[in-house]
């Protein structure tokens, strides 16, 4: 089984990212289990704004959608800026969104048999208001979630450490819904495989 994380942080590969940190516990997990795992930092690539599968000369998106589409399982990371997922993981959902007309080998939308999950990390509150946003939207599209298809952390109002700074990993609610997350999308993917959903009524 494959999948793929797309870290949508405002910063490329060349910062460390708190999104990052609380999704690599997720991935830990999927390893242990023989999943084979991708990471993708949005920020490192040329992805123009638009809802399409591919905005021509210098797009770097229809790689990445090719990945998405290899993969079972889909996790997406989003920092919460102001109460919001960030600009990065709007403008991926907005380029999914641009290939949810595409079918597959059975004429269904191309998500479909895919898990969907997200994590968020924060130094303020919006966490719920942000992952919500993200689900609706995945569901929208195509993509199954699981019970529990979210991990988050985020901090004490106002100006504060973030996740790693924090040592959020401590967290007793984070110890907790990190394998809630990685384990359903996991069982969920491998129902899927075996399962598939049917053709009636989805094509």
């Amino acid at each position: 089984m494959k999948a793929v994380f797309l870290n949508g942080s405002l910063k490329d590969s060349s910062h460390t990212s708190n999104t990052d940190a609380l999704a690599d516990e997720v991935m830990q997990i999927w390893e242990e289990e023989g999943v084979q795992v991708e990471k993708i930092r949005l920020a490192d690539y040329n992805i123009p704004y638009g809802v399409a599968d591919d905005l021509g000369e210098g797009d770097d998106w229809p790689a990445i959608q090719a990945k998405i589409e290899e993969a079972e399982l889909v996790l997406l990371g989003t920092p919460v800026w102001l109460g919001e997922k960030s600009s990065m993981i709007t403008k991926a959902i907005e380029r999914l969104n641009g290939s949810a007309s595409h079918t597959n080998e059975k004429g269904q939308g191309i998500y479909y048999d895919k898990v969907a999950g997200v994590v968020a990390t924060g130094n303020e509150d919006g966490a719920k208001h942000a992952i919500q946003s993200i689900v609706f939207g995945l569901s929208h599209l195509g993509f199954t979630l699981p019970p529990r298809p979210n991990c988050y952390w985020v901090g004490e109002a106002g100006p504060g450490p973030s996740f790693i700074e924090a040592e959020g990993i401590k967290s007793e609610f984070v110890q907790k819904h990190i394998p809630k997350l990685a384990y359903n999308m996991l069982h969920v993917g491998t129902i899927l495989k075996e399962n598939p959903i049917p053709t009636k009524g989805n094509t």
